[in-house]
């Protein structure tokens, strides 16, 4: 494999399925299908054919760019973000639109190319990317609303870019170095960095582009939005911020927040990105800890999340495909007319809850194991209590309200096959990945010495979900759940959707009235002064009644005569 690599012309990976994305319109559509899959594959396999260490340096305005670092740490992000790419361009095989399956390609190619840049300059470019090429994947939707979404997730996405950009200035004049390697929060630049990074994972207060654009997106794109940008600002803190003790308070908030939020939405795909986004806080957790055991946490975790997630959305999103929505107060009884797709839910669901034998027991675990281990007792609770969540909501939120609560006397066809096979592949993946475990930790940053299948450790998982799956089941049974809320559900964004906007207009017509009555103000002196002058200069007028032509005359005569005079005295 290595003889191959060297006969090529190293270049990034993500840079061949960008620009081989862009070739996606001028195929046939069964070309370009066959096409979008075999791309990922081949590059997967070139990016393990090629060794550790820098490739593809470029001259750039005198400053050196490393468009391709290949250690431990990129390998293992790049390979998930293939594999996504191969089962979201599966899942799209059915989708004709050549701008949705050109799009995914090139962001799917940028996620990866920023994952192997290995300065700052080529990230910003890439990450920039990810945001411009992404952003067509909600539009394609077509709707008023998701083309507003699009324009408020854009403008998010590209001031991420800005502050990256500002942060690498900053650093770039007083070190002079453009390499991304570990900052820490004391480097020049590094707190801009962390934010721009911070955006793009869905910090608190900084998250609700996630909910908001991810259930406006296509049935398609919801599936490929949730494998990429929030997977490589994990990536990103990971390089440049690991052991920053910051990160575990801000991921342990990001973990049990969403918890309550998800508790009362009504849309299953906002339900599912609040569900993102705790497990995205679970990541942040063990990159603020830092230590071998943690990092290889969140390695592990972003490789399983990006899966089990994908197959949760995969099936709301074949749901919505085949019922015209996603809301769990329109939905129920399914199960009936879409049992693949129901069982493939429940294993999402099972993975996702961190059940043993599936891959969130797996990678979770690490992390978990790590915040216990370095004393942080607090946290640990928290993770705890984000599982009991993430139990709740693919459950019960999920999996019961979909297809086994009350029936809505819906019977839709099961979804098409390619749906279904990609759904299989993901689902086959959570369950390998429980099983047997050792070829992910095999990919992991640091050597593993960990064994997630002890006595202790299942018996108390077990526990954990039992207790809790109790606990629902008596509030089903005394129907109080699941709440029925045909609402829309808006936390932080109440601000930038609600407020700012009733603000806004409120300042306009504040200036517009205050505008009116100036400038009524000015007319009305205006008018008076015009009224004044008339009175006095007009004929007739005062001027006019005083003095004649004659006696215009006289004064300009004698005004002369004053200035010969004095010219005289002055020679």
């Amino acid at each position: 494999m290595t003889a191959i690599a060297d006969l090529l012309l190293p270049m990034n990976p993500g840079i061949l399925l960008a620009l081989g994305g862009l070739l996606v319109p001028f195929l046939g559509a069964r070309l370009s299908r066959v096409y979008v899959i075999a791309l990922p594959v081949v590059l997967l396999a070139y990016v393990f054919a090629l060794p550790d260490g820098s490739h593809a340096a470029v001259d750039f305005l005198g400053y050196e760019l490393e468009l391709l670092r290949i250690d431990n740490l990129s390998r293992i992000f790049v390979t998930i973000f293939m594999i996504a790419a191969v089962l979201g361009n599966l899942y799209a095989w059915h989708e004709a639109d050549p701008v949705q399956l050109t799009a995914a390609q090139v962001y799917a190619g940028s996620a990866v190319a920023a994952a192997l840049a290995g300065d700052l300059i080529s990230l910003f470019v890439f990450w920039e990317l990810t945001a411009i090429s992404s952003v067509f994947l909600i539009w394609a939707s077509g709707t008023e609303s998701a083309f507003r979404s699009g324009i408020r997730y854009l403008i998010i996405q590209v001031s991420s870019g800005v502050l990256l950009l500002a942060g690498l200035v900053v650093h770039l004049n007083a070190t002079g170095s453009l390499a991304f390697e570990q900052l820490g929060l004391d480097a020049p630049g590094a707190p801009l960095i962390l934010l721009a990074f911070g955006i793009k994972c869905a910090f608190p207060l900084l998250h609700n582009w996630l909910q908001d654009a991810y259930a406006q997106a296509t049935v398609v794109g919801t599936v490929v939005l949730s494998a990429f940008t929030t997977k490589l600002a994990v990536y990103a803190l990971a390089r440049g911020f690991a052991g920053t003790e910051m990160l575990i308070w801000i991921g342990a908030v990001m973990a049990v927040f969403p918890v309550f939020y998800a508790a009362i939405e009504n849309d299953l795909r906002r339900v599912l990105a609040y569900t993102l986004n705790s497990q995205l806080g679970m990541m942040v957790v063990g990159v603020g800890i830092g230590t071998e055991l943690a990092l290889n946490g969140t390695a592990a975790h972003a490789f399983a999340s990006v899966i089990y997630k994908g197959l949760l959305f995969m099936a709301m999103g074949a749901v919505l495909f085949r019922t015209g929505t996603c809301r769990g107060s329109d939905l129920g009884g399914l199960f009936r007319s879409m049992p693949l797709t129901m069982a493939f839910c429940v294993v999402g669901a099972a993975s996702v809850s961190a059940f043993p034998l599936f891959s969130g027991f797996v990678s979770k675990s690490l992390i978990v194991s790590a915040s216990g281990k370095e004393g942080y007792w607090l946290v640990w609770c928290a993770l705890l209590l984000a599982s009991l969540g993430a139990f709740h909501q693919s459950v019960f939120r999920i999996c019961y309200s979909v297809f086994f609560s009350r029936d809505r006397g819906m019977r839709p066809k099961e979804a098409p096959t390619n749906m279904l096979l990609a759904m299989g592949a993901a689902a086959i993946l959570c369950v390998g990945i429980g099983v047997w475990p050792q070829p992910l930790y095999a990919l992991l940053p640091y050597d593993v010495d960990y064994a997630p299948y002890t006595a202790s450790h299942v018996i108390t998982q077990l526990q954990l979900l039992a207790f809790a799956a109790l606990a629902f089941t008596v509030l089903i049974l005394c129907r109080v759940y699941p709440p029925e809320l045909k609402s829309s559900n808006l936390d932080f964004d109440w601000v930038y959707r609600r407020l700012l906007p009733r603000s806004l207009i409120a300042v306009g017509r504040g200036i517009d009235t205050a505008y009116k009555h100036a400038t009524g103000d000015a007319k009305t002196v205006i008018r008076s002064a015009i009224s004044l002058s008339a009175s006095i200069f007009a004929p007739g007028g005062l001027y006019g009644r005083t003095f004649g032509v004659g006696n215009a005359v006289a004064i300009i005569a004698f005004l002369l005569l004053v200035a010969l005079m004095v010219s005289y005295s002055a020679v």
